[in-house]
């Protein structure tokens, strides 16, 4: 009899989640941080030096220097700020959404030493005789712009000011003596001659003081726009800093591509993830229906989580939650072949379900921790935007634990325990004919496509067909090397988005004429060549910066987006890159081996690395730009091809456990055959939706994460060949070869009954 309450219910926390996710997934999202990539701004990293011999770069000093960059931020009005200190002694600047990034960036790295000087350059007041927060700006007579400043000491700065009044002519000087000149950071060696007879003087006045000032208020008199003079203000109220910031890698935004990146990725983020939804109903049915609810569900919980957690949503971030939705079904996919099997064993729909959970939930959870070791080594070495990749991918990785498995089990158990689905193997794509008798054991024959292949016969040609590609590989990457981007190379990258089509020519031309700088390379993008990626040897200065956004706002019509990188930074990146590879190894072969025992973990090791070559041998011989983001990549697809070689495994040592006692090298074959039978399918179906997700990124998405998802088309395909063909036959010869001396064995041995003599 069918318990129709159960169904009820069923219907009753659909129709709830989905009134839930369509109420308020808005204001969800709205709440979200932008990162820099998807609203405009700029980050820097800053080496921090000091002003004076005798100082010391501490814990305290870098402290202050951020309290003063925050409080220079306060008064630029930006409210997402991220200012925090790095090791070896640097400090990181990101700010979001900033309309003129020059003049932020003029005020975070200006030390704003304001020093009162004779024209022999002797200091006559500093910083410290002025009322804190009393700079404004205001209008002279003749209502130009000027500052205003308070003295703490009226009575010491009429002093000063009689003093200056009453100085001895300079013989031969061109400029009277009695001058009170204002410098902000003042150069020791700077000829006040030299800057007196300049058009463009350092020092910021130089008023002519004729009798001693009784007032306490000074007026800075110069060549001021009201936004200079406002700047100049703002900069005098934030105070000085204690030391000396230099920048050393640098990255802006433009709005317009921002924006443009968001719309394109999310438009192809809906597409990847219908294709995803279309592909599990049609091949598994109502199982894939049920699919379609749970990772609803999880895109939802992720925005909700990446909100509650104050994170910062960057472009990468959006390809790792559309990517996480295809791995996020690999859980479902796992638990629904399991089920379809365990149906096809005669077993009934609520013997299946159960058998299907169970045997399914250890391959879910090793295969999830593995990926979650990448994505934390990740984390830990990647720069801001690939933290913010990896930070989407840990919540999805968990997120998507809770949703796959429990969410799936929640309301597919309401509907086997309703008994509705009983006689009704249709349902999961199981068809009656395929249905094994109990009476004649529960093992099936295992098959792909319902044919019986002998792909370990064939081990031998794998391996060669591997060795001819690394050869190829190899060779690629001895003769043409690797494009490597400005992260590892140090120099300038500039992306320029126009309303027409760009002429690479006329570009270089311009950039020499107008610019005075030869560009490297330059790689048109976009859907009609409308974007185009400039790189230069040369480390652009904060000048030549403003320079560059500049004429090419007035050249294509919107802000370009800059990004520098020191030589130092661009070696630290490239040692960084290695070490988490490493790293993400070493962590990977621990778990393996404690899960499994040490020949699965090496050659698990053995696998990735496969993988992870062949992703940088794509680059050399596309010549395509090789830069952080592919880093990011390589160790995606680290995680996911462990986790696929991970279910192979699983599958092996449970096909193991259920012989027992492997003696023979043949019967090792043909129980490591069997679980590349069983487990075929999976690893094909859970690629096929990942690979949607990264195609459509490829295609739609924005184009600074086109070869990032290129990367991961490569990786992916690699990945499944290498967890299929390459590992688990690896292992078979290397196991199989000991297998006389050392037979498998997982019989318990009982324990002695009675007192031992």
């Amino acid at each position: 009899m069918v318990k129709r309450g159960r169904i009820v219910a069923f219907f009753l926390i659909v129709i709830l989640l989905a009134a839930t996710i369509g109420t308020t997934t808005t204001s969800i999202t709205k709440d979200i941080n932008l990162g820099l990539d998807l609203q405009g701004g700029f980050e820097i990293l800053y080496d921090v030096n000091t002003i004076d011999e005798d100082q010391e770069v501490n814990e305290q000093v870098l402290q202050s220097t951020v309290q003063s960059l925050n409080e220079r931020v306060d008064v630029l009005g930006i409210s997402e700020t991220n200012i925090s200190i790095e090791s070896g002694d640097r400090i990181r600047v990101q700010l979001a959404g900033v309309e003129n990034q020059q003049q932020a960036r003029e005020l975070l790295s200006t030390t704003a030493e304001l020093s009162f000087r004779d024209v022999e350059g002797n200091e006559l007041m500093d910083g410290s005789d002025i009322v804190e927060g009393s700079a404004q700006q205001s209008y002279d007579q003749t209502n130009s712009p000027i500052v205003t400043l308070e003295m703490k000491s009226a009575s010491e700065f009429y002093d000063i000011t009689s003093e200056v009044a009453n100085k001895e002519p300079i013989s031969g000087a061109p400029y009277p003596p009695n001058l009170m000149v204002i410098w902000l950071d003042y150069d020791e060696g700077v000829s006040f001659e030299e800057e007196y007879l300049s058009e463009d003087p350092a020092y910021i006045s130089a008023p002519a003081v004729d009798q001693g000032i009784r007032s306490n208020t000074v007026q800075i008199e110069g060549d001021f726009t009201q936004e200079s003079a406002q700047q100049l203000a703002d900069v005098l109220n934030a105070g000085s800093l204690p030391v000396e910031l230099t920048e050393t890698y640098s990255t802006s935004v433009g709005a317009q591509f921002g924006e443009q990146a968001m719309d394109k990725t999310i438009f192809a983020g809906a597409l990847g993830v219908a294709l995803i939804f279309i592909f599990m109903i049609i091949f598994y049915r109502f199982p894939g229906l049920i699919s379609v609810v749970t990772l609803s569900a999880y895109i939802y919980l992720i925005l909700l989580v990446f909100e509650l957690l104050n994170g910062v949503l960057t472009l990468p971030g959006i390809a790792a939650l559309i990517l996480g939705v295809g791995m996020a079904v690999d859980a479902n996919i796992i638990t629904y072949e399991r089920i379809k099997e365990e149906l096809k064993a005669g077993k009934s729909i609520t013997s299946a379900f159960k058998a299907g959970n169970r045997r399914s939930l250890a391959t879910i959870l090793d295969a999830n921790i593995t990926t979650l070791i990448a994505a934390g080594v990740l984390f830990i070495f990647g720069t801001s935007s690939v933290k913010g990749f990896a930070t989407m991918l840990i919540v999805s990785i968990l997120v998507s634990f809770i949703t796959a498995v429990y969410g799936t089990r929640l309301l597919m158990g309401l509907w086997v325990k309703s008994r509705f689905l009983n006689k009704r193997p249709g349902w999961f794509g199981v068809k009656k004919n395929e249905i094994h008798s109990l009476a004649d054991g529960e093992e099936v024959e295992a098959t792909f496509m319902k044919k019986k292949f002998d792909f370990v016969q064939y081990r031998k040609r794998f391996f060669v067909l591997s060795l001819l590609l690394i050869a190829l590989g190899t060779t690629a990457l001895g003769v043409f090397g690797l494009n490597l981007g400005i992260d590892f190379t140090s120099g300038s990258r500039v992306e320029i988005l126009s309303d027409s089509p760009i002429d690479t020519d006329e570009l270089e031309q311009t950039f020499e004429e107008n610019l005075n700088l030869e560009p490297k390379q330059v790689v048109l993008q976009g859907d009609n060549n409308d974007i185009a990626v400039v790189r230069l040897d040369t480390e652009l200065s904060q000048t030549q910066v403003a320079q560059m956004q500049d004429f090419v706002s007035e050249q294509y019509g919107s802000n370009p987006n800059v990004s520098t990188v020191s030589p130092v930074v661009g070696q630290e990146l490239a040692k960084n890159a290695a070490f988490a590879v490493l790293y993400a190894s070493i962590g990977i072969i621990i778990y393996v081996t404690i899960r499994f025992e040490i020949y699965f973990a090496v050659v698990a090791i053995l696998a990735l690395l496969h993988d992870a070559f062949f992703m940088i041998a794509f680059f050399s011989l596309t010549r395509l730009e090789f830069d952080v983001t592919i880093i990011a990549a390589i160790l995606t697809i680290v995680g996911y091809s462990v986790n696929d070689t991970i279910v192979t495994f699983d599958r092996i040592r449970e096909n193991l456990k259920m012989r027992k006692k492997v003696k023979s090298f043949k019967e090792l074959a043909v129980i490591v055959n069997d679980s590349l039978l069983q487990t075929m399918t999976r690893s094909l179906n859970t690629v096929i939706t990942v690979i949607f997700a990264a195609v459509m990124l490829a295609i739609f998405g924005a184009a600074s994460i086109t070869y990032f998802s290129l990367a991961l088309v490569v990786g992916l395909i690699a990945g499944t060949y290498s967890s299929l063909f390459i590992a688990s036959q690896l292992w078979l010869v290397w196991r199989g070869k000991k297998i006389k001396e050392k037979p498998i064995e997982y019989v318990k041995k009982k324990k002695p009954s009675g007192p031992q003599v």
